[in-house]
């Protein structure tokens, strides 16, 4: 009889694990801290957020919203905890990162079927069925295992996070409230009633403008700005998503006005008028007393990310409790070596979470829980001691339909890509609309519609 080991505390790892332990299997699952911690993580607790506090958009027209609601449909432990443990951010999923963190340590600690184990794995048990979701910073020891069973040398890229200040530290005389496009004045609108209208809404971004000479200032420094080991940037393994301000940057003086600071949808308080520029933070904790820089993950120096980023108006005087970092981020080609179940061809091994090329907690979620689908699958083969089980594991193999964005997120990583890079969710995996819909936002409606039917039929089977 062969148990269920999953290696890896962190978003993946528990929800596969709390999936598992929902069928009565029980499960071990090994996670290294405290004994052990990356560069980047620094809390016991497991499913730990490391960089952004955002789990995306909740809206069904955006493919990150699309699939939160797939997994609520579907049952993830994770997205409910998320969804309790949310700060106000708009339109999108926020966490107080220390509470959700805490939350689903408590309840994967307190499940009677799952054995969690404080200390590193370096090796990967032949004899077991395997669940590796050790992350974007997987141990060297590991890794070697990792390379040794997929026959990859290279196993890594680069990703970076931004910096958290203390809200009290903001200068809000110049910095305002809203959302884009609802903070916006009108054309018509009296300038009086625009600011009644925008006054003081805490259950928004903190945005702050710049004008042209402002930015000008602050690309200036920004571009020029010491960073830590630049050697590891001209390798260009940076993932586009996760791409360092500055480094977004030196493409070009315009870069960050069409990207992360991008004006559009605001009016400054100070001019009546739309800004030049807009950095915008977003609330990081529940009390509300911390938020992070959106868009500006970093690998700045700490005294230089002081300097340069105290340039934006408003933070002049900002209080950073966190610096923005760079870090290791292990990904496999997972195109030549898993399965649409994220499960290794001919070996009782899975890999969920980032270290299989999906992007992002959400992606990183949903991956989890295919994993565990169908491990639990292969476990009740053994179980029933199947003569043979790599055909009945075909049969039987819990696949979500391409047409469902986590069905197309595991049709993504299994198909074979020369050019394979890490991915998130997006409606350009999706299998073409039956009608063609000219209308982004009715597309995406649509795209939305279909995969929610689809989910809901699928969960009476699974």
């Amino acid at each position: 009889m062969k148990e269920i080991i999953i290696i890896g505390g962190g978003l993946a790892g528990c929800e596969a694990a709390l999936q598992i332990a929902k069928e009565k299997i029980p499960v071990k699952l090994y996670e290294m801290k405290p004994k052990k911690f990356s560069d980047a993580h620094c809390s016991e607790n497991l499913s730990e957020i490391v960089c952004s506090n955002s789990f995306k958009s909740n809206l069904l027209t955006n493919a990150c919203g699309l699939l939160k609601e797939e997994l609520r449909i579907l049952g993830s432990y994770l997205i409910e905890e998320a969804d309790k443990n949310s700060v106000p951010a708009g339109q999108a999923l926020a966490v107080d990162r220390e509470k959700f963190s805490e939350a689903i340590t408590r309840i994967v600690e307190e499940n009677e079927y799952i054995d969690v184990i404080r200390e590193e794995l370096t090796y990967i048990p032949e004899e077991s069925i395997v669940i590796i979701a050790t992350g974007p910073l997987t141990s060297e020891s590991l890794s070697e295992k990792i390379r040794e069973l997929t026959g990859e040398d290279r196993l890594y890229f680069y990703d970076a996070a931004a910096p958290i200040i203390e809200k009290d530290s903001i200068d809000m005389n110049i910095a305002f409230y809203g959302d884009r496009y609802e903070q916006e004045r009108a054309l018509d609108e009296p300038e009086d009633s625009w600011r009644e209208r925008i006054k003081g809404n805490p259950e928004s971004y903190i945005n702050l403008p710049m004008n042209k000479e402002e930015y000008e200032k602050f690309f200036e420094e920004l571009v020029n700005a010491e960073i830590v080991t630049l050697h590891d940037f001209e390798k260009k393994e940076i993932f586009e998503g996760c791409m360092p301000v500055e480094i977004m940057a030196k493409r070009g003086i315009d870069t960050l006005r069409f990207g992360p600071l991008k004006p559009v949808g605001f009016t400054d308080l100070r001019t009546a008028r739309r800004p030049y520029a807009v950095v915008q933070l977003r609330q990081d904790n529940a009390e509300g007393n911390l938020y992070n820089m959106v868009g500006f993950q970093t690998n700045l120096k700490f005294g230089e990310q002081k300097r340069v980023f105290s340039m934006i108006p408003g933070l002049e005087n900002a209080n950073f409790v966190k610096y923005g970092v760079m870090h290791r981020n292990t990904y496999i080609d997972s195109t030549k070596l898993l399965d649409k179940t994220y499960k290794v061809k001919n070996k009782d091994v899975f890999f969920a979470g980032q270290i299989t090329g999906v992007e992002g907690y959400v992606e990183s979620i949903s991956s989890g829980f295919v994993a565990a689908k169908n491990a639990i699958v292969l476990y009740n083969l053994y179980k029933n001691d199947d003569s043979n089980i790599l055909e009945e594991y075909e049969k039987e193999k819990v696949v979500y339909d391409e047409k469902t964005v986590i069905g197309a997120l595991s049709k993504y990583i299994s198909t074979e890509n020369e050019n394979f890079q890490p991915m998130n969710a997006n409606f350009g995996i999706l299998p073409e609309l039956e009608i063609k819909i000219k209308d982004k936002k009715q597309r995406n409606q649509a795209f939305a519609d279909r995969s929610i039917n689809i989910i809901k039929a699928s969960v009476k089977w699974y």
